[in-house]
C-alpha cells in the first residue's frame, strides 16, 4: 500500500495452549494474536513439513464428503470478489468431493500464475469426521462451531461476523487486516442482499486502494491492526470486527471456531436491519427521528428503568424475554408480515 503508511500491529499474546485459554480472551473486545497456540496439532506439524504431508495428513480423514469450491481464473488475482458492474461475480462456484479440491490445488503448487481456488467455511465434523479429536480446542463450554478454509493464494474482502471467531492457521501463512464496527462509514460497504458469500464486503481493493474512488478508506486505514500470522498461530475476532483475508501461499489451510455469547432463541440482528430497511428508512425525516427515539428508548439504551413503571407480570416483550416468549414473538411477527 504505497500511498498509506504502515498499520499498527494486532497485540500478540504468547504462553497459551488449546488446553489454557481463559474468558479473559476468549471475550476480548479487542482481537488478539495468540502466537503459536495450536503449534502443536498433528495438522501443523505436517503442514511443516510439506504442502504434500498437510494434504496427506488431511485425506487421512475425508471419507466421500462434498464442499463447494470457488474457482477463478489466474488473471484475477486471487481476489473472489464482484464483477465490473456488480451484478455477478469474479468466480464460479462449484459443488465438487472435497479430495477433488485437494487434488487440484497439488496439481498447480508450482504454477507461476495458478488459478484461484477457494473451499469456504465447511464443517470440519461433516467433511473430516475425527479431525478435531487430534486437532482439538477447549472453549469451556462455548457451543462453537468448528469449521476448514482451504485454498491456495487467495484475498478476501473486509466483512463482518456477527459470532466472535478463534481463527487457527494450520497450513500455509496468513495476513488479516481488521478494523473496529465503527469504521463502517469508511469502508465503502457493498450490496447488503447481494454478496459473494453471504457477507457485506468492503469495495475498496487492499491491494491497491483508489483514494480517489474511496477517499475515506484512508480514515479507516488510521484504525486498522494487522496480524501476520504462520502455521500454528491463532486470531481471536471479536464480534462484528471487520477482516480483510490474505491467503499467502500455495496451500493454506484455517481451522477456525465461531460462538457467540448469547442465548440460542436470539435470532440474527441482521434480520432486524433488514427489516427496517424496508419499513423504516423511506420514512418522512420526522417519523425516522421518531422511530430513532423509540429504538434508542427501548432497544439501544434500554435498562431496569425502561418500564419500571409496568407491573413486571404485565410487561410481556418489554420484561426479559426466554426461548418460550421469543419464540411466541416470533410466530406474531411471521403472522403480521403474512398478511
Amino acid at each position: 500500500m504505497s500511498k498509506l503508511p504502515p498499520a499498527r500491529y494486532v497485540r500478540d499474546v504468547e504462553g497459551y495452549t488449546p488446553h489454557t485459554l481463559t474468558d479473559e480472551i476468549l471475550a476480548s473486545t479487542e482481537p488478539l494474536l495468540l502466537r503459536g497456540l495450536v503449534k502443536q496439532w498433528p495438522m501443523v506439524k505436517a503442514a511443516l513439513e510439506s504442502p504434500q504431508a498437510a494434504d496427506a495428513y488431511l485425506r487421512r480423514y475425508y471419507r466421500d464428503a462434498t464442499v463447494v469450491a470457488m474457482l477463478g481464473s489466474p488473471e484475477m488475482g486471487g481476489r473472489f470478489f464482484y464483477n465490473d458492474t456488480l451484478d455477478g461475480f469474479n468466480f464460479t462456484p462449484v459443488r465438487v468431493r472435497l479430495d477433488g479440491v485437494l487434488g487440484e490445488l497439488r496439481g498447480h503448487y508450482n504454477d507461476v500464475k495458478p488459478p484461484a481456488i477457494y473451499v469456504g467455511s465447511t464443517t470440519v465434523e461433516t467433511c473430516l469426521p475425527g479431525f478435531a479429536e487430534e486437532n482439538w480446542m477447549d472453549l469451556g463450554d462455548r457451543a462453537a462451531l468448528m469449521s476448514i478454509w482451504i485454498g491456495n493464494q487467495t484475498r478476501i474482502a473486509a466483512h463482518y461476523d456477527l459470532p466472535d471467531n478463534l481463527a487457527c492457521v494450520a497450513a500455509g501463512h496468513r495476513r488479516f487486516t481488521l478494523f473496529p464496527p465503527a469504521q463502517l462509514s469508511n469502508l465503502y460497504i457493498g450490496p447488503l442482499d447481494f454478496t459473494p458469500a453471504g457477507q457485506a464486503i468492503s469495495l475498496v481493493d487492499f491491494a491497491n486502494p483508489d483514494l480517489e474512488k474511496f477517499p475515506k478508506f484512508a480514515e479507516a486505514w488510521q484504525h486498522a491492526q494487522v496480524a501476520e500470522m504462520r502455521p500454528g498461530d491463532a486470531l481471536f475476532i471479536p464480534s462484528m470486527w471487520w477482516h480483510h483475508v490474505e491467503a499467502l501461499d500455495r496451500f493454506n489451510v484455517l481451522i477456525n471456531y465461531w460462538w457467540r455469547a448469547t442465548p440460542e432463541y436470539m435470532d440474527t440482528p441482521t434480520n432486524a436491519l433488514m427489516h427496517a430497511l424496508m419499513t423504516i428508512r423511506d420514512l418522512p425525516k420526522e417519523q425516522r427521528a421518531a422511530w430513532q427515539e423509540l429504538f434508542r428508548h427501548y432497544v439501544f439504551e434500554a435498562d431496569e428503568n425502561t418500564a419500571a413503571h409496568i407491573r413486571p407480570e404485565a410487561r410481556r416483550v418489554l420484561g426479559p424475554l426466554d426461548g418460550d416468549a421469543t419464540r411466541m414473538l416470533r410466530a406474531q411477527l411471521l403472522q403480521r408480515m403474512n398478511r
